[in-house]
């Protein structure tokens, strides 16, 4: 298994939205790597979230780590240039939702951001087949899209492991990202299957004591057990 180092990615759906600078901030102070964003458009999906501005918005604020935009948009090729122009880092979206996957990653890329593909829970694998080569990252699924504070599918380590065996054999260094119901005490076990990179809302925004106390405890939980699970 040829891993990458651990990113643990946020997910600013769960954040305080009334001071979401100040979130994000104390979030990377925390040790947090990335910034997740779960762009829905109540089509795609049965919720309606954040678009562009909001990007736009915290790198004006100051934030300078990558931002992760994960797109569950439909169709998704009129909005990847305006998250690219707003400084998204990755851009990932569903296959289902565009008509020319290769297409959506080759304008994805032609913008200068990282191009990553999602499966949903019941997405086949086999649609890797013949992008896996141009992609930087595969985003896992691990419950059905549309909401925050769902619980993990356990079918999504089977899964994550067969991801991660094409991954190793293309030889490249593709990020394999997982999302959906990732906590403290699941983690470890899903840092095994071969996730690198984790994708938590609730966990972190919403763990007990972190209103008073930061997020810097859940975070480096969370780096302690994918850590240990390597070692």
């Amino acid at each position: 298994m040829s891993l990458q180092s651990t990113v643990i990615a946020p997910s600013i759906l769960s954040a305080n939205f009334a001071k979401l600078g100040e979130e994000v901030d104390n979030v990377l102070k925390a040790g947090a790597d990335w910034v997740h964003f779960d762009v829905m458009d109540n089509h795609y999906v049965p919720n309606l979230t954040i678009g562009p501005l909001v990007c736009e918005a915290l790198r004006k604020h100051g934030v300078t780590a990558p931002i992760d935009v994960h797109l569950m948009v439909d169709p998704v090729d009129r909005i990847v240039p305006d998250f690219a122009k707003a400084g998204a880092s990755t851009i990932s979206f569903h296959p289902e939702a565009s008509l020319h996957v290769h297409r959506t990653i080759q304008l994805i890329k032609s913008h200068g951001c990282g191009a990553g593909l999602v499966l949903n829970p019941a997405t086949p694998i086999e649609v890797l087949d013949w992008v896996l080569e141009d992609l930087d990252l595969v985003l896992l699924m691990s419950v059905n899209p549309g909401f925050g504070g769902q619980s993990f599918i356990p079918s999504a380590l089977d899964k994550l492991r067969r991801v991660r065996e094409r991954i190793d054999n293309s030889g490249r260094a593709i990020r394999l990202e997982i999302d959906g119901g990732v906590k403290a005490d699941n983690i470890a076990e899903i840092a095994a299957a071969g996730a690198d990179t984790f994708v938590a809302g609730s966990a972190i925004f919403n763990a007990p004591g972190a209103d008073q106390h930061g997020y810097g405890d859940i975070v480096r939980r969370m780096k302690d057990a994918v850590a240990a699970v390597r070692a």
